[in-house]
C-alpha cells in the first residue's frame, strides 16, 4: 500500500519536478510502517529521494516524500529563508528545518503555513497565503498569489506526471524503476 500511495501522490517528486509530496496514510502498526519506510528509502536512496513520517495521529501516519538536495536549494532563497526566520526556524539546515516543521505539525491540528516551502511550491505564494489569503488569483496544488502562468504549468506537467506514472505502475513497474535520480 505505501509504494501504490507514493506513486499516487508523490509521482511529480519521484520525478523531479517537485520538490517534496505529503500525504496521510492509514497506520495500524507504526513499527511495520517504520519498517516499510525504511525499505522505501534503500530502494529509493540512489535516486536522491527521501521518506519520512511527519506526524503520527489518529491511526494515520503524514509521510513526506523529498529530495533533500532540491528542499536545500529551496530554502536557501532569500525569500524562503525570509520566511523560515518570521515563523521560528533556524534557516541553514535542512534538517533542523524538516525537525522543526515535525514539531509544530505535532504541537497543532492545522497545517503550518510555511509547509509549502518544504513541497516546493514557490515562496512567494506561500507569503501571499501567509499574508494575503484571499488575494489568491487561481488554485490547484496551491493557492497562486503571483506568476499564475508558471504555475498553471506546473499544475499540468504534475497532473500529466502523475497520470502517467499511475499507468505505468499498474502495468508493473516498481517503484525504483520509476524514480528518476536527481
Amino acid at each position: 500500500m505505501l509504494c501504490e500511495d507514493i506513486i499516487r501522490y508523490c509521482a511529480p517528486t519521484m520525478a523531479c519536478i517537485k520538490t517534496g509530496s505529503m500525504f496521510n496514510c492509514p497506520c495500524c502498526d507504526q513499527r511495520e510502517m517504520l519498517d516499510k519506510m525504511r525499505e522505501v528509502n534503500l530502494q529509493l536512496r540512489g535516486k536522491g529521494l527521501r521518506v519520512l513520517p511527519l506526524r503520527w495521529k489518529d491511526g494515520r501516519v503524514l509521510v513526506y516524500v523529498y529530495r533533500p538536495d532540491m528542499l536545500a536549494n529551496d530554502l536557501m532563497t532569500p525569500n524562503a529563508e525570509h520566511l523560515l526566520l518570521e515563523c521560528g526556524y533556524a534557516c541553514g539546515n535542512p534538517s533542523r528545518c524538516i525537525a522543526q516543521l515535525m514539531q509544530r505539525l505535532r504541537e497543532n491540528d492545522e497545517f503550518p503555513h510555511e509547509i509549502g516551502l518544504f513541497l516546493g511550491y514557490p515562496p512567494e505564494d506561500v507569503d501571499g497565503f501567509m499574508h494575503r489569503k484571499d488575494e489568491w488569483k487561481i488554485c490547484g496544488l496551491w493557492k497562486v498569489y503571483d506568476n499564475v502562468d508558471a504555475a498553471a504549468r506546473q499544475f499540468m506537467r504534475c497532473r500529466n506526471c502523475t497520470q502517467e506514472y499511475v499507468r505505468q505502475y499498474e502495468q508493473g513497474c516498481s517503484l525504483d524503476s520509476l524514480a528518476v535520480a536527481g
